[in-house]
């Protein structure tokens, strides 16, 4: 059984900074690209970034871009998410997600499994 697990949301204050982790079991981690996305109320899931299976190569989208940082390590099954200089506007919940394949992109439908989300407010 796949299980993605996600990690590390709250309330932080615009300019803050956090570290969501997304915890992988039931793949082989390594060979999946890894992505997050978000949704925050009232519109539609969005891309945030991605990165390949051995974490050499990242992709953002232009809002984050800059300020957030994907990484991860394949002996711990884990993917992180670094978010600094947070804006009100990147309030979310958070969702990490594995595509089986060496590259992700910014299609969620390129994916195949999905956590639960974990929520992120930024606001003082």
């Amino acid at each position: 059984q796949v299980q993605l697990v996600e990690s590390g949301g709250g309330l932080v204050q615009p300019g803050g900074s956090l570290r969501l982790s997304c915890a992988a079991s039931g793949i082989i981690f390594s060979r999946y690209a890894m992505g997050w996305f978000r949704q925050a109320p009232g519109k539609e899931r969005e891309f945030v970034g991605t990165i390949n299976w051995s974490g050499s190569t990242t992709y953002y989208s232009d809002s984050v871009k800059g300020r957030f940082t994907i990484s991860r390590d394949n002996a711990k099954n884990t993917v992180y998410l670094r978010m600094n200089s947070l804006k009100p506007e990147d309030t979310a919940v958070y969702y990490c997600a594995a595509a089986s394949t060496s590259n992700g992109g910014s299609s969620q439908w390129q994916y195949n499994y999905w956590g639960q989300g974990t929520q992120v407010t930024v606001s003082s």
